[in-house]
């Protein structure tokens, strides 16, 4: 059943890492060239919030019939026994026997954005129709909404995301196609409020351009609404918030330990020796929620083998690490695979480069894997903060 996440997720992610590459060795102009639209960005037509009622607008929402946030990994084997967990990928989405048992579920709703999984520079913003990048965000739903699966409901929209180019240029055009694609994600987020239960807690999760566009959502959205008090936390991973300029302009705190409901978790991974200095760059240069550039502000580090806001945890802490296999036919969890580390910088350091396959980036940058990295230790965050939100209600 995992053979079709790991498989293609880690081919698209060979691609990014072709980009990343040419950005770090050859000349800016070659990398736009490789990925960013040369046309001018096209006017995105309004989404009527009522295409939203239609499941075939979600990858993943109640009553649609998909389990594709829903799988669940199984502990690494021991050696010599039977893989008891291969399946076809062909009918991975369709497969229930993996997901966690309905008696099992918690009560809240997760609605999840999906990173970026368009990287055709024909066009500033995804067609919806696009077959390649829909695939794609099928298997980024599947891999990275799991951590998730025990909600009682799972929302996960489709949008016309920003393309992967949008992320290496600044200008007009790709403020413009971030912002279009951010406008999808809204009018999806406001029919999952209208949807979920008035008395049902909700949880935001994404990663990469899905987490920056939550950050935009919990400040047009939610905050100073009555929504904002059924929060019980934002995962905003793979997106740095500054936390002088951005952190308080937002309507939740960051997360001080396990036991904190109603605020936001949020990293950025990187094994040692670590060099940053790309992204740090691009973050020092961009502009904070107080209208200043960020500079060398301390980045937010949620620590997700404690659950607190920096410090440090060994490799013990860690209780499961989603690990493909060399064949990339399979993933299972390995414990005590890596430490964490948050620095002075703000960045999440996981120890010597732990083997996880061919999509790390330069830099030691373990981007593509803040969530597998971690992935029964957010489980079990989200579930600690749901009952810390419930202790509160009584």
């Amino acid at each position: 059943m995992a053979r079709k996440f790991l498989y293609i997720f880690a081919a698209i992610i060979v691609l990014v890492i072709a980009g990343l590459v040419v950005l770090r060795i050859w000349s800016q102009e070659l990398t736009q060239l490789a990925f960013v639209p040369t046309s001018d960005f096209t006017e995105q037509t309004p989404m009527d919030e009522s295409r939203y009622a239609d499941a075939a607008m979600w990858f993943e929402r109640p009553g649609k019939g998909t389990t594709l946030a829903r799988w669940e990994p199984q502990p690494a084997a021991q050696e010599g026994a039977e893989d008891a967990v291969e399946a076809d990928a062909d009918t991975a989405e369709a497969d229930t026997d993996r997901a966690p048992r309905i008696e099992d579920r918690l009560d809240y709703a997760v609605f999840f954005v999906h990173p970026t999984s368009y990287l055709d520079r024909s066009n500033w913003n995804a067609p919806l129709d696009d077959a390649e990048s829909q695939r794609i965000a099928k298997i980024y739903v599947r891999g990275m909404a799991s951590p998730f699966n025990r909600a009682q409901q799972i929302w996960a929209p489709r949008y016309r995301q920003a393309t992967f180019g949008a992320f290496l240029a600044n200008s007009e055009n790709a403020n413009a196609a971030i912002e279009a694609a951010y406008d999808d994600v809204a009018r999806a987020f406001r029919v999952f409020a209208r949807e979920v239960p008035d008395d049902m807690p909700i949880v935001l999760a994404g990663h990469s351009q899905g987490a920056l566009h939550l950050i935009t959502l919990m400040r047009r959205e939610i905050a100073d609404t009555p929504l904002a008090e059924r929060v019980v936390a934002v995962y905003p991973i793979g997106w740095p918030i500054s936390v002088t300029q951005d952190l308080p302009f937002l309507p939740f705190p960051a997360c001080g330990d396990a036991s904190q409901a109603g605020c936001i978790v949020s990293w950025s991974s990187y094994a040692e020796p670590a060099d940053p200095s790309a992204v740090l760059e691009t973050y020092r240069n961009s502009i904070g929620f107080d209208g200043n550039a960020r500079g060398d502000s301390p980045i937010l580090c949620s620590n997700p083998l404690t659950g607190g806001r920096g410090g440090s945890a060994p490799a013990s802490a860690n209780k499961g690490t989603l690990v493909p296999e060399e064949s990339l036919s399979n993933g299972t969890l390995v414990t005590g695979m890596v430490p964490a580390r948050c620095d002075e910088r703000g960045l999440l350091l996981i120890g010597e480069p732990p083997e996880m396959g061919s999509a790390v980036l330069p830099g030691n940058n373990y981007h593509v894997y803040d969530i597998p990295l971690f992935w029964e230790n957010l489980r079990q965050d989200v579930a600690a903060r749901l009952a810390a939100w419930q202790d509160g209600q009584r």
